[in-house]
């Protein structure tokens, strides 16, 4: 099958070529973000350049509704729409190219796997997770700063408000986790860094059942789009298309709470049944405290608030047992007892009177 039929199956007619001084921008800017956001990835200013500056770059007719901007592998180009504004033009271009960068072939030219995405599989496992990366990558590059936005009535904190939202947010909870250097290693090289240390982290069901619902949320937002569209130029049946719409967005919701709630407890449960010293303590607790600027709230949201008590509790029950143990075990309990631990004891004595007030402090000294 013939690049032009492919292309014409997904409503791309290709109308000319990029300027090539346009494209010889795009890589540079390009190359020079990723080299200075992401130091820690070892990227090559003079490599990324030649790399993204052979690609083949073209502006055309794409139908409504897809994005202004594709990478498509089999030909190794991009290409933007036709109405796209030249100013905006760099985070389509940012984000495409990592799509290009990111790439995995087989010996015969078979794209194997795409970042986070396992193209090895029929169903195309990951994708939603590899959109979000990416994503999150060129926000970064962009240095876009995080702000709270709102999406079927879901409050979330994120640097990319306009494109894979609610994926976003969600992936950057679970790089709350692991860190984000396996994160944005294998949304570059395209290997098993960042799904192997969460999994280390919760567990492999974990990661199967978060992969598969994140590819069901991104589904029944494309479905969303898809009704939207059909309503705007709907002659009849606009009430049905409107109830369908209605069920999706809540769809939508119950799906992102319930990734969120896997992620949130998959990690801390099992973090908190190895905890063994009083530091190990204090650090769970503090990490579970920050863990409150990631979450997606609406204004009847509870669990993280309830699970944060719950935990804390359980934390003080923890402590006692620990520090009665220190106790047994030392002929100098007030030497080996250290100063900071008293501040955890003030700490559980407040919590729950804190958050039974369901309200958050943005200063953790106030405890």
């Amino acid at each position: 099958m013939s690049i032009e039929v492919d292309l014409k199956k997904e409503g791309i007619e290709v109308i000319k070529p990029l300027d090539s001084l346009i494209t010889n921008s795009i890589a540079q800017s390009v190359s020079e973000k990723l080299v200075a956001q992401f130091p820690e990835q070892n990227l090559n200013y003079d490599d990324l350049f030649a790399k993204i500056s052979r690609l083949n770059m073209y502006i055309a007719k794409m139908p409504v509704g897809l994005s202004y901007a594709k990478y498509y592998y089999k030909n190794c180009s991009i290409y933007f729409c036709e109405n796209i504004d030249f100013d905006d033009l760099e985070p389509y271009a940012i984000h495409e190219c990592i799509h290009y960068l990111q790439e995995l072939k087989d010996v015969k030219g078979n794209l194997i796997q795409l970042g986070l995405c396992d193209f090895g599989t029929s169903n195309f496992r990951g994708m939603a997770l590899n959109e979000a990366a990416v994503q999150l990558m060129s926000s970064i590059a962009l240095d876009i700063p995080k702000d709270n936005v709102k999406y079927y009535d879901i409050t979330i904190p994120t640097n990319s408000p306009s494109y894979y939202t609610l994926e976003c947010n969600l992936l950057e909870q679970m790089a709350y986790i692991t860190g984000s250097y396996s994160l944005f290693n294998s949304t570059l090289y395209s290997n098993n860094s960042f799904k192997s240390k969460f999994i280390s982290l919760t567990s492999a069901k974990t990661y199967e059942n978060i992969e598969k619902n994140m590819d069901k949320l991104l589904s029944l937002e494309d479905n969303l789009s898809s009704v939207m569209s059909n309503i705007r130029t709907a002659d009849s049946n606009v009430d049905k298309l409107n109830e369908q719409a209605k069920k999706l967005r809540s769809s939508i919701k119950q799906t992102y709470f319930r990734i969120q709630k896997t992620i949130i407890t998959s990690y801390f449960n099992l973090n908190f049944n190895n905890i063994t010293t009083l530091e190990q303590i204090e650090n769970y607790r503090r990490k579970l405290y920050n863990y409150k600027d990631l979450v997606g709230t609406t204004d009847n949201y509870t669990f993280f608030n309830d699970y944060y008590v719950s935990k804390m509790a359980d934390l003080e029950e923890k402590y006692n047992k620990i520090e009665a143990s220190v106790m047994d075990n030392t002929q100098n309990n007030l030497a080996l007892v250290p100063v900071k631990d008293n501040f955890i004891t003030r700490l559980f004595k407040k919590v729950r009177l804190l958050f039974s007030k369901n309200k958050y402090t943005n200063n953790e000294e106030e405890f």
